[in-house]
């Protein structure tokens, strides 16, 4: 390779590992009181909390709307999985491909919030009602790769594993809180209605709060100098 590509390539490098550094220049005590990143165990604790109330009780909402047997229940299960598989690969691939992470962290958990919101609607039409809570489990899925990969956005490598503990130490806790009040509110108005309406509720909570994060463009790259050609032109001689 020419000596000049090669400089330019290496001063290409440099600058944009400079970026990179100026951007995620976060200490671990920093980053736990950083607002974004509480921002961000909010919205997990809020998520997991509808994800988990609807994962433990889903069988259950099955089971009383249809009548199915249990292991027509348990093989229906997994169509929620089938659809995350997807789903996930899907809205990874397009959030790298866009290079953005707020509007397809957001999108899954609308979709399964809504989702939700047409059960009530349907009342007691068992097929459809069906096929919605399984449209709604499965799609929740697509939300956590993308999540996940937002705080390595914002800070730098041993802040942001310290922020992965904070985030999903406290936002496990929805793990108890989701399905002790979808039980709650089971066993208080012995109908499925008000636990389908919570679950949607905190489904659109996480996700508005989603929408309230201010980050980087994980793909943006840094201006290049106008002086500066965006295409090498490879010339023959010798390579270095």
């Amino acid at each position: 390779m020419p000596v000049q590509e090669r400089e330019w390539l290496l001063s290409q490098l440099e600058s944009e590992l400079k970026a990179k550094k100026t951007t995620r220049s976060y200490t671990i005590a920093q980053a736990f009181s950083d607002g974004r990143v509480l921002l961000l165990t909010a919205i997990f604790f809020v998520a997991l909390s509808a994800a988990l109330g609807n994962i433990y009780w889903i069988p259950t909402f099955l089971k009383r709307l249809s009548g199915l047997p249990d292991r027509t229940v348990t093989l229906l299960m997994l169509v929620p999985a089938l659809i995350g598989i997807a789903g996930m690969l899907a809205n990874s691939w397009h959030a790298d491909k866009k290079a953005e992470r707020r509007l397809h962290a957001a999108l899954p958990l609308f979709i399964s919030g809504a989702l939700y919101g047409l059960v009530i609607l349907t009342g007691r039409s068992s097929n459809l009602t069906m096929v919605l809570l399984l449209l709604a489990s499965g799609a929740y899925y697509a939300f956590n790769p993308v999540f996940w990969s937002i705080p390595t956005m914002m800070l730098c490598e041993s802040a942001a594993a310290a922020t992965f503990g904070l985030i999903n130490s406290v936002g496990n806790l929805g793990g108890f809180a989701g399905p002790y009040l979808v039980g709650v509110l089971n066993d208080r108005t012995h109908s499925l209605t008000a636990s389908f309406g919570l679950i949607a509720l905190l489904y659109f909570a996480a996700a508005s709060l989603i929408l309230c994060l201010r980050i980087g463009d994980p793909l943006q790259h840094p201006q290049q100098n106008p002086e500066t050609p965006t295409t090498l032109k490879l010339t023959p001689g010798r390579s270095d």
